[in-house]
């Protein structure tokens, strides 16, 4: 049995922790969860990288049809990688080489800032199942070396993770063939995820466009929309109050009593 906190900590401290105790479960934090089994990590998920999923069916190395039937048939035992082997539908090492992929740039945004760790679930496995096996300690390595590489090219972070706008007089056309897709999706409202997974391409090879861009004057963050107007009530005191969408909440009426 672990001995692992459920709650403060470094992350990369208590994913140590876990691999001492080849504990299995779920780790989150701020900004992802870790898989573990035996104190591997089989998989990670973050809101700032695409999942397997999409970069499957986005790159077109799995019909998003046979994607959604692996998870429907194998998803509640934990197997989903297993049976896109078994039907056909993608080689061992094709789905090897895109775990990785796609375990490694999760982990990078799941490390952010090594930040603290707010849960740990003993026994909680992912419905993807095993396919690759990756020890923490090149796990946390992998991610410090791109942090570090990233940091290099422009030292910002909030790249990685804001809306991204182009600066005046940015031109895709004037940029490497890459460098000019990525910047072609830059709309001052896609985030490097969002733009990424348009791209079906690796997270991380995004971010080093962006950053490269960034560095070269032509992407910025995206100023944040204007807040909700707030509006005093004369009859309530002058209390503040935030005007009511009508239509929204007739439609979650509307669902609410159809359910």
């Amino acid at each position: 049995m672990t001995t692992v906190p459920r709650t403060g900590g470094s992350a990369p401290d208590l994913l140590g922790t876990l691999a001492a105790d080849h504990a299995t479960g779920a780790l989150s934090t701020h900004s992802g969860v870790f898989y573990l089994a035996a104190g591997h990590v089989v998989h990670v998920e973050s809101a700032h990288s695409p999942d397997l999923g999409d970069l499957l069916t986005r790159s077109g190395a799995v019909a998003p049809a046979g994607w959604w039937e692996a998870v429907q048939r194998a998803g509640a035992l934990h197997r989903v990688g297993r049976q896109l082997v078994d039907s056909g539908r993608l080689t061992t090492g094709a789905l090897e080489l895109c775990h990785l992929g796609a375990l490694f740039d999760a982990a990078y945004f799941a490390l952010a800032h090594d930040g603290t760790a707010l849960r740990f679930r003993p026994g909680v496995a992912h419905w993807l199942g095993a396919v690759r096996p990756v020890p923490v300690a090149t796990v946390l390595r992998e991610s410090r070396r791109r942090r570090d590489l990233l940091h290099r090219i422009w030292p910002d972070p909030a790249v990685d993770t804001a809306p991204l706008s182009r600066t005046a007089g940015a031109d895709p056309a004037e940029l490497p063939p890459r460098r000019g897709r990525t910047l072609a999706l830059v709309d001052g409202g896609r985030t490097a995820a969002q733009i990424a997974s348009a791209l079906a391409c690796r997270t991380f090879h995004t971010l080093v466009e962006l950053r490269r861009l960034a560095a070269d004057g032509l992407v910025t963050p995206a100023p944040p929309p204007p807040a909700t107007p707030v509006h005093s009530v004369p009859d309530t005191g002058g209390a503040a109050w935030d005007e009511p969408d009508t239509a929204l909440l007739r439609r979650l009426l509307d669902a609410l009593e159809a359910l």
